[in-house]
């Protein structure tokens, strides 16, 4: 049975990687953004990956609503269907209106009323499956978390069981501190052909049913517990070696070792501040609670990757800020995995910021594949 997809705010596509991964079929990949979608298509020729069998679309998500871009979905999704697939909408819609350290403008703001949007779309089409994905200021803020909870009681009633969670990344193996709430929705119709033991007057997928943390490697709670070093002197490419008792492949240095990231096609890809440079050097290692200018240590997990709002985070043991190389690594990607060296630095490290880290993709495909395929 093949379970195809169709991408929305597909950003680079890293969240449409993992499940690509796990042998999900790409349809349509929507990204209004062009830039992140010259830098999707880049990729995936680089990794020798299948065009989508409707191509790329840069459409705003809002035309998919009216228009002739609606008609096109509709008879895209048919066809999928026609042909026995388990058809799913997955999404992250721009989440700085929910962000605790982004704009805070909530449903009513130009990235705010894309989440709605997002909601929409999956009630008029009707995907067998639905996951969305956004910060965790939607979950916990109060005034985002009413909306949220709009929305979900919204899609409920158009027919679908839905669970959620609030996950942190770094539970899969994610080299870094990055919670993110996952909302995960299957219809009626999927849930009864499937003969899932779920009530027709429940709302909720039960917890013994779908499992979030089927493949999750650690519990967050657990690995803030391991005795993490905290701050070094700063000493231009000093060595330092690993602390014992810690989990080795939950630091940043250990990806920069695997995925070499000395000699990745982005390594040059940094920004050069010269007026910043003398405060590169105070700086101590591991010195990462600030707002900004945060100083990674090699030898622990990095704070949630965001490169936007001033944020800027430091080399471990170089006078500078990270490389595109080195991002891409934190957000646990595969070493063959590239950005395109003609678009502006600030469109790569956006883009690497905005997407979903490729292990935790990867794992939470593999769950929602297991629950699909009844396993």
């Amino acid at each position: 049975m093949n379970i195809t997809i169709f991408s929305f705010f597909s950003g680079i596509g890293l969240l449409d990687l993992g499940f690509e991964d796990e042998g999900f079929n790409i349809a349509l990949v929507n990204e209004f953004h062009t830039p992140f979608l010259y830098a999707y298509k880049h990729s995936r020729d680089h990794l020798k990956k299948q065009e989508p069998n409707y191509g790329y679309s840069s459409e705003n998500i809002i035309d998919f609503l009216s228009g002739k871009p609606k008609s096109d979905l509709e008879i895209f999704v048919a066809e999928r269907r026609s042909k026995g697939d388990i058809v799913g909408f997955i999404g992250g819609p721009p989440c700085p209106d929910f962000s605790v350290g982004g704009k805070n403008r909530g449903r009513d703001g130009t990235n705010g009323v894309l989440t709605q949007t997002y909601s929409d779309l999956i009630r008029i089409y009707h995907p067998d499956f639905f996951l969305l994905e956004n910060v965790k200021g939607l979950w916990q803020t109060q005034r985002h978390r009413q909306f949220y909870n709009e929305v979900k009681a919204s899609i409920q009633f158009s027919g679908y069981f839905t669970t959620d969670k609030l996950i942190n990344t770094i539970e899969y193996g994610v080299p870094q501190n990055r919670e993110r709430v996952l909302l995960l929705g299957i219809s009626h119709n999927l849930a009864k052909s499937l003969t899932l033991n779920i009530e027709d007057n429940d709302v909720e997928i039960p917890k013994d049913i779908f499992d979030w943390g089927k493949y999750a490697k650690y519990q967050a709670s657990d690995v803030f517990k391991y005795p993490w070093p905290q701050r070094s002197v700063f000493e231009i490419d000093s060595t330092l070696p690993p602390p014992i008792d810690i989990p080795l492949e939950l630091t940043i240095e250990n990806w920069f070792r695997k995925n070499d990231v000395v000699n990745h096609p982005n390594s040059e890809h940094h920004f050069n501040p010269r007026s910043a440079l003398q405060r590169f050097l105070i700086i101590e290692e591991g010195d990462d609670k600030k707002k900004s200018f945060k100083r990674l240590h090699r030898w622990r997990y990095s704070p949630a990757a965001a490169y936007g709002n001033n944020e800027v985070h430091l080399h471990p043991y170089k006078p500078r800020r990270l490389s595109v190389a080195e991002a891409l690594a934190i957000q646990s990607l595969p070493k063959e995995f590239e950005l395109p060296s003609d678009i502006t630095l600030t469109n790569m490290f956006k883009a690497v910021g905005n997407g979903v880290p490729y292990l935790a993709s990867r794992f939470i495909a593999r769950t929602i594949k297991d629950f699909l395929l009844n396993k």
